[in-house]
């Protein structure tokens, strides 16, 4: 059985904002990628960002430079 890993999560309210965040993260290096919404949580367009806890300050940081929208973020057990 796979062990489950503390992961951060990002959400967006559609889709055209999930493939911008997957599109810039792609051409500037950041870490993570782009997976199916997990079951506990609810979200407007069904994809989320996933990557390491520590990664998260980096990712908004850069999306907030890029003047790029999400709908929340969250830390769980995948």
């Amino acid at each position: 059985m796979r062990q489950r890993k503390e992961t951060w999560i990002l959400t967006f309210a559609g889709t055209t904002q999930a493939m911008q965040m997957e599109q810039y993260a792609r051409a500037h290096g950041l870490p993570g990628r782009m997976i199916p919404v997990p079951r506990e949580i609810t979200a407007g367009c069904g994809l989320s960002w996933k990557a390491a806890p520590e990664e998260g300050k980096e990712i908004l940081a850069a999306l907030q430079t890029a003047g790029l929208a999400y709908e929340a973020e969250y830390r769980m057990l995948l």
